[in-house]
């Protein structure tokens, strides 16, 4: 199972950015889908997170309102729609993904993968 992660550039604050990530050789499709960002000297958080079946979401406080996570069931892809970025939106943008399989009528596997990290930096 692969996660390809793109999307992530150079830009100027208030600019925008589409994230994606891409799971290719699984069976399963993705049940939860979530965006993780890490700044330098700062721990690693979760900016949003989808639950894909519902359509659920959440978002960090520092990202409502600007930020907006999708997933296309079809195409297996969590998106990150970034907009009015600003200059303390840049970290490395890390994908996770929870893959769910269904093994038989009574039993599924879950399994979650990361992506590699795309890096996203807002000059001032």
């Amino acid at each position: 199972v692969q996660l390809v992660e793109s999307g992530g550039g150079l830009v100027q604050a208030g600019d925008s950015l589409r994230l994606s990530c891409a799971v290719s050789g699984s069976t399963g499709s993705i049940n939860v889908g979530s965006w993780y960002r890490q700044a330098p000297g700062k721990q690693r958080e979760l900016v949003a997170v989808i639950i894909t079946h519902t359509g659920g979401t959440n978002y960090a406080d520092s990202v409502k309102g600007r930020f907006t996570i999708s997933g296309d069931n079809a195409k297996n892809t969590v998106y990150l729609q970034m907009n009015s970025l600003k200059p303390e939106d840049t970290a490395v943008y890390y994908c996770k993904v929870v893959v769910t399989v269904v093994v038989s009528p009574r039993r599924v596997n879950e399994n979650d993968y990361w992506g590699q990290g795309t890096q996203v930096t807002v000059s001032s």
